[in-house]
């Protein structure tokens, strides 16, 4: 099911930048050069970036890194991206002789990434189709992965304010994380079997510039089943330093309805990161 998705995720991107190729070099040989959309064919990117490392009386070290591509033009509404976070940190444990000891361990890793590519039916809606895999160590689920399709609309756009909506029927496929139970007072790990159910998929997407520098986005994701429903926030805001360079603060809420023993239902994770865009 994950190398399904990941080949899916690359077949989709390739086929969507071949399809765009293609459009522009039959729309754009007479237009402005100076038009950055006419050039590239509406496509933009941006890549994030956050690293902290105490040590001392304490030691932890944490990184995240985001990528995300993104096109609009007159045909196309698509997105890629690929995250990662990995973080260490002094944890106690208990050793061989039975004494807890503090012991430098990886506490979080977790990396996702996914695709969406938009057929625009005219100005305003348009057909999507989307994938999504996540891996985390840590998490309600060791592994998640959804290939949906479904229609799009952009409620509102102007220089300042968008926003947009998906919705639409796919299929999940998930691991639940694995469980330690007690058994004659030794600990033992039950692996959890995979799962598969159809869900539906939402997506909401608002974008506000407040000022020339300052920019908000806010996205709200979707994926309910009669097994489990997740529901993932993201919010962000970014303030530019220069054309290119920003500062961006970022808050993440992630949930799942359904959880072993043990495990919390929901997860967040907060970011300042430096972004670049390109």
């Amino acid at each position: 099911m994950r190398k399904v998705l990941i080949a899916g995720l690359l077949l989709a991107g390739f086929a969507s930048v071949a399809a765009q190729a293609q459009d522009a070099t039959t729309t754009t040989t007479t237009t402005d050069p100076a038009s950055n959309a006419a050039d590239n064919g509406g496509w933009s990117g941006s890549g994030e970036f956050g690293f902290a490392s105490a040590h001392g009386n304490s030691r932890t070290e944490n990184v995240n890194a985001k990528l995300g591509l993104n096109q609009e033009n007159e045909l196309w509404k698509n997105n890629f991206f690929l995250n990662g976070m990995r973080s260490k940190g002094e944890v106690k444990v208990v050793d061989s002789t039975g004494a807890q000891i503090n012991k430098f361990s990886t506490t979080a890793n977790r990396y996702d990434t996914g695709a969406s590519v938009g057929y625009k039916l005219d100005p305003r809606s348009y057909i999507v189709g989307a994938a999504r895999y996540e891996h985390d160590d840590f998490g309600a689920n060791l592994w998640q992965g959804i290939v949906s399709i479904g229609y799009g609309y952009i409620a509102l756009k102007t220089e300042r304010t968008e926003l947009s909506f998906e919705a639409g029927p796919g299929y999940k496929r998930y691991r639940p994380a694995d469980h330690v139970v007690l058994v004659n007072g030794v600990k033992e790990t039950l692996h959890q079997d995979s799962q598969s159910e159809v869900v539906g998929r939402g997506l909401v997407n608002y974008k506000y510039r407040i000022t020339d520098n300052t920019a908000a986005e806010d996205t709200l994701l979707v994926e309910a089943g009669s097994k489990n429903k997740y529901y993932q926030n993201d919010i962000g805001l970014s303030v530019s330093m220069t054309k290119k360079m920003a500062l961006k603060v970022g808050y993440q809420i992630r949930y799942n309805s359904d959880v072993q023993p043990g495990t919390k239902s929901t997860d967040t994770l907060m970011t300042t990161n430096l972004v670049y865009n390109f």
